[in-house]
C-alpha cells in the first residue's frame, strides 16, 4: 500500500481519510482528521498495523495533493513531499521512479526514500500545476511492487505581480462645459497572480494627478468629470495619472499606473463678435464682376464646426451692386463686385454685414446671441476706362464665295467715360495672320480683304480692337467668330490612284473594282456622287459600271475572253458628280491589267513578257543569266580602271631611297624616332648654312619652305633653336592673309623619269662636296625662268633667304 508525506491542508488530510474510510479503517481516520499533524513514520506504522488486520487486499494507492509556494529562492532543492510504500522495510530493496510533466527537469525524487524536491523556481503564473506518475520497483529484479498512479503537485500562489495597465496610455475625449459625473473613459489593469486565492489580484484604483478637474471609480476604473463648467478656451489637454494597487489596495500590495491624456472637445458657447462697427473700403469703377473689394471678420473663440461663419448682407444701399461669401478655410467675409460699376452713376455705397453662426446648441443659447453686425463703406474710384464693345461677343456667318470688300458685319464701341472721347478700329494681327478681313478705322465696318476658301480654313477668331483719339493706352477689345459656309466649289475625285485587274478567263458581268469617291465640300444634305463611263469611253466594249446608289460603284466586265497579248492594260475614264448647285464633275482613270489566273480566279502572272520566253528555259534560269552577265561586267570596268591608273615604279637605289615628309601637328613626337625618320638639314635654306661655314655641294633647289621664310631675318634661324625658327615661320604665314596654310614641308628626290634636271632635292645640300651653281637654269627654257631669276648669278646683293 502506498501513502505519501506532507499534506499542506485539511483538504488533502480530509481526501486520505476518506479513502481510509472505504476500507474499513475508520480509527485511523479518525486520527487523519482530528487534525493534529501526524509524522509519516507513526501514519505508516497505523497503515500496516491496520492492513495487517484485513485479510483481503486493497488497491495500494493513496491519491493525493501536494502543494507548494512559488518563488522559492533559496539555495537547496524545495522539499515538495514523501511517497512511500508499505512494502517498503527501510532496507532499500524498494527502488522509487517518478515520471510526467516535469519529472527529473524540475522536480526529483530520491529512489530510496521517496522524497520529493523541486531543484527549479516555480512560478504559478507560467504553469499553475503538475501531473506526475509515480512506482515502486524491486531494485533487484525490476519488478513493479506497486501498480502505477498519477498525483498533482499544486504551485500555490503569492502576491509577486502588480497590476499593470495593458492598454495605457490612455487618450481620451469629452465634451467642454460637461456636467459633473460624466463618464469620459474606463481604463483597466490586469493582475497575474491566482485571483482565487486570497487578495493578491483584487484591483483598487485611485487617482494621483487630476484632481479636482476628474475622478476615478476605485472599483470599476471609470474616469468622470469631477468639476463643472471646465472652459475649452481656458484650458484644453489634462494629463491624468490612475493607480491601480493589488491586495485590495491594502498596505504592502503592489501598484501601478498608467496615463490618460483628457481633452476637452468643443462646443459652441461662444458668440461672434465683429472686432470693429465700421469698416472703410474702396474699389476701382473698371473692376471686373467678381473681384474682391475687401473683408470682413467675425471673432469666434470656438473651432472647428462650430466656428463656422455665414456673412449677409442685411441692409444698405449696396446690396444689389455688391456681394459676400464665406472663406471657408480663414472664415473670413469677402466682399465681391456683384455688377459693373460706374463712377459716373455713383460714388459710393453703404452695406451692413451680419455674421453669424449656423450650427447652435439650445443649452447655450442663453450666452447669445450667436450673431453680429457691422457697416461697410464702399467708395468707387474713378478711372479712365478703354471703350466698350456692345455686344461684347460676334458671330458672323459669311459664304466662301463672296466677294472682297463684302461689309459682313458692323463693330460697335464707345467710351464709357464721360468725356465720350473719339473710337478708332483695327484687327489684332496675331489673330488674323492671313489677312484675310479688314475693318474700318472710323466706321468699325468688317470687311473681307481675301477670298475665303472654307476647305482652307473654315473658321476665322479675330480680335477687333478699339483705341481712343485722345489716350492711345486705352484699347478695349472684342471676340469676333467668323463661319465660313460651304459652297459647291469643289468636283468629286477618287481618294487614291485605283488599280484593278481582270483574268484572261475571266466572264462577262464579273467584278473587277469597287471605286468610291471624296469631295472637300460639306453640303447640309450631305454628299452623294454619281458615276458613269466618261463620254468618250460611254460604249466601251470591255467595261461596264453601276453605281451602287451608296456613293460608290462596281466595275464589271461586259465580255469574256482577255488577252495579255493582245493588250494587256485597260486605261477606263469614270466620270463622277456631285450632288451640289451647280453640279460639279470630274473624270478618274481606272487602271486594269489583263493577267493570267488559275481556275480558283488567284493570278499568276500580269506580265506580258512571260509569254515571250523560250518554253525550255525558266524564270530562274534567265535571272541566273542576267546575274551572270552583270558580274562579269562589274569585272570588266574594274580591271580597265585599275590599268588606267597604274604607274610604272620608280627606279631608286636604297641608298638613295630616302622619303622627307615634314608635318607639322600639335602631338609630341616620339623623340629619337622622330628625328630619325628625315634629316633635319632640310628645313635649313643652303644660304644660311653657306653663311655658316658649311660648303654648297649640290646643285638642288630651295625646299619648298623657303617661299614662306624668305621675309624673315637670316639671323633669325642661324641664332636660334629649330624650334623658336619654326615659330616664325608660322607666325609669318599666319600673319599673311594672302599666304596658302602651308602646314606640311614635302621634298621629293625624283621628277620622274627622263628628266634632265635630274634631282632637285635640297636634301644633303648643305653637306655635298660639290659647289652649287645655278646658272645653268637659264638655258633650260621658259619652265625654269623663275628658278633662274631666284638661284641664278645676280649683280645684286644676296637676298636674305
Amino acid at each position: 500500500m502506498w501513502t505519501s508525506g506532507r499534506m499542506s491542508n485539511a483538504k488533502s488530510w480530509l481526501g486520505l481519510g476518506m479513502s481510509l474510510y472505504f476500507w474499513g479503517l475508520m480509527d485511523l481516520t479518525t486520527t487523519v482528521l482530528s487534525g493534529t499533524p501526524t509524522p509519516p513514520g507513526e501514519l505508516e506504522a497505523l497503515l500496516s498495523d491496520k492492513l495487517q488486520a484485513h485479510s483481503r487486499t486493497k488497491r495500494s494507492w493513496v491519491w493525493n495533493q501536494f502543494f507548494v509556494l512559488e518563488e522559492y529562492t533559496g539555495t537547496d532543492p524545495l522539499y515538495v513531499g514523501k511517497l512511500h510504500s508499505d512494502m517498503d522495510r527501510g532496507d532499500g530493496s524498494i527502488k522509487y521512479i517518478l515520471s510526467g510533466e516535469g519529472a527529473g527537469v524540475v522536480f526529483t525524487i530520491d529512489d530510496t526514500t521517496g522524497d520529493i524536491h523541486a531543484i527549479q523556481r516555480l512560478d504559478r503564473e507560467e504553469r499553475a500545476q503538475y501531473t506526475l506518475r509515480a512506482q515502486a520497483l524491486d531494485r533487484r529484479t525490476g519488478r513493479p511492487m506497486e501498480p502505477e498512479s498519477e498525483f498533482i503537485i499544486k504551485i500555490q500562489d503569492i502576491n509577486d505581480n502588480e497590476p499593470k495597465f495593458l492598454d495605457g496610455p490612455y487618450v481620451a475625449t469629452v465634451p467642454e462645459m460637461s456636467p459633473v459625473g460624466t463618464s469620459v473613459i474606463q481604463v483597466t489593469a490586469t493582475d497575474a497572480d491566482d485571483p482565487t486565492y486570497g487578495n493578491s489580484a483584487r484591483v483598487v484604483y485611485s487617482i494621483l494627478q487630476g484632481q479636482p478637474y476628474f475622478s476615478v471609480d476605485s472599483k470599476t476604473g471609470v474616469i468622470r468629470t469631477a468639476l463643472m463648467n471646465m472652459d475649452r478656451e481656458a484650458k484644453e489637454y489634462y494629463e491624468v495619472i490612475i493607480q491601480a494597487k493589488d491586495m485590495g489596495g491594502q498596505l504592502g500590495g503592489l501598484a501601478g499606473t498608467t496615463t490618460v491624456n483628457i481633452t476637452l472637445s468643443d462646443v459652441n458657447d461662444n458668440p461672434p463678435r465683429f472686432p470693429q462697427k465700421h469698416y472703410q473700403m474702396s474699389v476701382l469703377e473698371s473692376a471686373p464682376v467678381s473681384s474682391t473689394v475687401g473683408r470682413v471678420f467675425a471673432k469666434d473663440l470656438d473651432e472647428g464646426i462650430n466656428a463656422e461663419m455665414k456673412y449677409t448682407i442685411v441692409d444698405g444701399d449696396g446690396a444689389d451692386a455688391f456681394d459676400i461669401n464665406t472663406d471657408p478655410n480663414f472664415q473670413v467675409g469677402i466682399i465681391t463686385v456683384k455688377k459693373p460699376l460706374s463712377f459716373e452713376s455713383k460714388k459710393s455705397y453703404t452695406l451692413k454685414v451680419e455674421g453669424a453662426n449656423p450650427h447652435l446648441e439650445m443649452r447655450f443659447l442663453n450666452l447669445g446671441p450667436f450673431q453680429d453686425t457691422t457697416t461697410v463703406h464702399i467708395s468707387v474710384e474713378d478711372v479712365d476706362e478703354p471703350p466698350v464693345f456692345e455686344p461684347g461677343f460676334y458671330f458672323v456667318e459669311v459664304p466662301e464665295d463672296v466677294a472682297i470688300g463684302t461689309t459682313i458685319q458692323i463693330i460697335s464701341a464707345k467710351d464709357p467715360d464721360v468725356t465720350n472721347n473719339s473710337i478708332r478700329y483695327s484687327i489684332d494681327r496675331s489673330s488674323d495672320p492671313g489677312r484675310f478681313f479688314y475693318v474700318d478705322i472710323t466706321t468699325g465696318a468688317l470687311m473681307t480683304a481675301r477670298p475665303l476658301d472654307r476647305e482652307e480654313f473654315s473658321w476665322h477668331n479675330i480680335t477687333v480692337l478699339a483705341m481712343e483719339m485722345n489716350n492711345p493706352s486705352q484699347v478695349g477689345s472684342v471676340s469676333v467668330t467668323i463661319k465660313v459656309l460651304d459652297v459647291n466649289d469643289n468636283a468629286p475625285e477618287f481618294p487614291r490612284f485605283y488599280e484593278g485587274f481582270v483574268c484572261e478567263n475571266a466572264k462577262a458581268g464579273q467584278l473587277i473594282q469597287t471605286v468610291s469617291a471624296v469631295d472637300q465640300d460639306d453640303p447640309r444634305n450631305g454628299q452623294h456622287f454619281y458615276y458613269s463611263l466618261a463620254p468618250e469611253a460611254a460604249n466601251n466594249p470591255n467595261f461596264t459600271i453601276r453605281d451602287n446608289q451608296d456613293n460608290t460603284a462596281r466595275i464589271l466586265t461586259r465580255r469574256s475572253g482577255f488577252r495579255q497579248q493582245e493588250q494587256s492594260v485597260f486605261y477606263l475614264p469614270i466620270l463622277i458628280s456631285d450632288n451640289g448647285q451647280p453640279v460639279l464633275s470630274s473624270t478618274g482613270t481606272l487602271t486594269i491589267q489583263v493577267c493570267s489566273c488559275d481556275d480558283d480566279g488567284h493570278v499568276l502572272s500580269c506580265s506580258p513578257e512571260a509569254y515571250m520566253l523560250p518554253v525550255s528555259l525558266s524564270r530562274g534560269a534567265l535571272i541566273a543569266i542576267l546575274a551572270c552577265i552583270f558580274v562579269l561586267l562589274v569585272l570588266v570596268l574594274l580591271i580597265l580602271s585599275m590599268r588606267r591608273h597604274r604607274k610604272q615604279p620608280y627606279i631608286i637605289d636604297d641608298e638613295e631611297n630616302i622619303h622627307e615628309n615634314i608635318v607639322r601637328y600639335d602631338d609630341e613626337g616620339g623623340g629619337e624616332e622622330d628625328t630619325e625618320a628625315f634629316d633635319i638639314a632640310a628645313m635649313w635654306n643652303p644660304r644660311e648654312a653657306q653663311a655658316g661655314g658649311a660648303p654648297k655641294t649640290r646643285q638642288d633647289m630651295l625646299p619648298e619652305i623657303e617661299s614662306l621664310s624668305r621675309y624673315v631675318p637670316q639671323t633669325c634661324a642661324v641664332n636660334s633653336t629649330v624650334h623658336s625658327y619654326v615659330l616664325a615661320k608660322l607666325y609669318e604665314a599666319d600673319m599673311d592673309l594672302w599666304a596658302p596654310p602651308f602646314d606640311s614641308l614635302q621634298t621629293y628626290m625624283f621628277e620622274g623619269d627622263g628628266s634632265v634636271a635630274g634631282s632637285l632635292s635640297s636634301l644633303q645640300s648643305a653637306t655635298s662636296d660639290s659647289e652649287q651653281s645655278f646658272d645653268f637654269l637659264t638655258d633650260w627654257g621658259p619652265r625654269f625662268r623663275k628658278l633662274a631669276e631666284l638661284y641664278g648669278a645676280s649683280e645684286g646683293p644676296a637676298p636674305l633667304w
